[in-house]
Formats: structure tokens, sequence, C-alpha cells
């Protein structure tokens, strides 16, 4: 288990899921509906998630799919807590306990492990070790 390319994968993905919601919040019929921009990211979190564990995988050990797509959410939502809450949400008048008691985060985080998992069984051959 490579930990901090894991990581990387991680701020790749969370960095293509807020440049995703910066720009759909500057689409004028979906500016002002989260439902909207949460479901259009929730179908674009699979192909970052996808594109996350491709780099993963190009070097890394075959295995732990699982656990890499909990390594990639855990540092995306530390991200969220040192970034993303404290430089975007909160200057818009939201806070920290909104932005994580927002059920479509969690949905999204659930995508995520989702479509790493699948990634790993998908597209490579698990080793024993």
């Amino acid at each position: 288990m490579n930990y901090p390319r894991a990581f990387l994968a991680g701020v790749i993905a969370w960095l293509c899921v807020v440049i995703t919601f910066y720009v759909l919040e500057y689409i004028p019929f979906l500016k002002k509906s989260t439902t909207a921009q949460a479901f259009i990211a929730a179908f674009t979190i699979m192909f970052y998630a996808w594109f996350a564990e491709w780099l993963y995988y190009k070097k890394a050990a075959k295995k732990s799919g699982l656990l890499v797509g909990i390594i990639i959410n855990g540092s995306a939502l530390v991200l969220n807590v040192l970034v993303t809450v404290p430089l975007i949400e909160i200057p818009k008048g939201s806070s920290y306990q909104t932005f994580f008691s927002n059920p479509l985060l969690w949905i999204l985080a659930v995508i995520n492990v989702v479509t790493v998992f699948l990634y790993l069984k998908q597209n490579t051959t698990v080793s024993e070790n």
C-alpha cells in the first residue's frame, strides 16, 4: 500500500470536484440549485475517482481497493476541513456543521468509494500478498 500515492490521488479527486462545483455555480440555471449541482457532481465524481485510481494503480500494488477508496475520501475530507469550508463555505455564510451534515456530501463520498472499489475489481488482477 502506497499511502502518499493514495493521498495524492485523493488530492486530485478533491481538486476536480471543487473545480466542478466552482464551474457549476456560474451556470445560470444551475446556480441556485444545490441538488442539481450535487447530481452532476455525483455523475462526474465517478470519472474523477476512476482517474484517481488509474493514477494510483499505475505504479502501486494492485490490492486494497476499498482501503484506497477510503484513503482518497479521507484526504478529500481533510482538504474540505482545511480549505473548502474556511475559504469557500464560511465566506458564503455557511459553517462546518452545515457542510458536513449535508447528506449530499456523504452520498458523494459513498459513490467515490464504490467507484474506486469497482475500478480495482474490473481493471486489475488482485495480488495474493
